[in-house]
C-alpha cells in the first residue's frame, strides 16, 4: 500500500471521525463515497470496509460475510479506525460548541451536498 493510499485514508476516516461526532453521519454518508470516488473502491468494497470499522460490536455479522467474499481489506480498516476515532472526537467538541440550530444546518447541508454528489455527478 502506497504512502499517498494511506494518506488518503486517514484524511477519509478524520473527515468521517469529525463528521460522526459532528452531526453523527460517518460510514455510509462520508465514507462509502468517499472510498468509490476517491480510492475506486467497488460499492461492495467500500461497503464492507464501512461495516468493518463500525464492526465493534454492531456490524461483526455483516463484517464477517463482507470479508468471506473477498470485500474487507484488514489494513484500511485498521488505517482508517484510527483516524476515525481522533476525527470523532474532534468532530464531537466542534459540535458541543455549536448552537443547536447551526449544527441542524450542518447537518442538513452535508446530507445535500453528498446526495447531491451521488444522484447527478456519479461515475
Amino acid at each position: 500500500m502506497s504512502a499517498q493510499i494511506v494518506i488518503l485514508l486517514i484524511i477519509v476516516g478524520l473527515v468521517a471521525g469529525i463528521f460522526s461526532g459532528l452531526v453523527g453521519i460517518g460510514g455510509g454518508i462520508i465514507i462509502v463515497p468517499a472510498l468509490i470516488y476517491l480510492l475506486g473502491f467497488s460499492q461492495h468494497e467500500a461497503q464492507g470496509t464501512s461495516i468493518g470499522l463500525l464492526l465493534p460490536p454492531i456490524g461483526i455479522l455483516a463484517a464477517m460475510n463482507y470479508y468471506k467474499k473477498g470485500f474487507i481489506d484488514i489494513k484500511v480498516v485498521a488505517i482508517m479506525c484510527l483516524a476515525f476515532i481522533i476525527g470523532g472526537w474532534f468532530g464531537s467538541k466542534i459540535s458541543l460548541a455549536m448552537p443547536e440550530q447551526l449544527l441542524k444546518r450542518t447537518f442538513a447541508i452535508v446530507l445535500l451536498l453528498i446526495a447531491g454528489k451521488m444522484l447527478f455527478f456519479d461515475k
